[in-house]
């Protein structure tokens, strides 16, 4: 049996943990998946740039040294 003349005192200790911001970190994390996924899109879409592979330049005023020049480019690609 229970000693009359001995005091017992029962403790309980509550605990209570709060998260906020997790819709925020939501939203973050959803929008970088939106422009990671946008921009794999348009890196690896594989689509023709267009355009061609011939390039005509003009120089206008410059006189007998750009003639030379372009007369030596000239001979050098068609060498090649």
């Amino acid at each position: 049996m229970a000693d009359p003349n001995e005091t017992r005192s029962d403790h309980t200790t509550t605990t209570t943990t709060t998260t906020t911001g997790g819709s925020g970190m939501g939203f973050v994390v959803g929008a970088l998946v939106v422009v990671v996924a946008g921009l794999a899109y348009f890196m690896f879409a594989g689509g023709d740039v267009g355009g061609s592979d011939d390039v005509n330049i003009t120089v206008e005023g410059a006189g007998a040294a750009v003639e030379g020049a372009a007369e030596a480019v000239e001979g050098t690609v068609e060498g090649n």
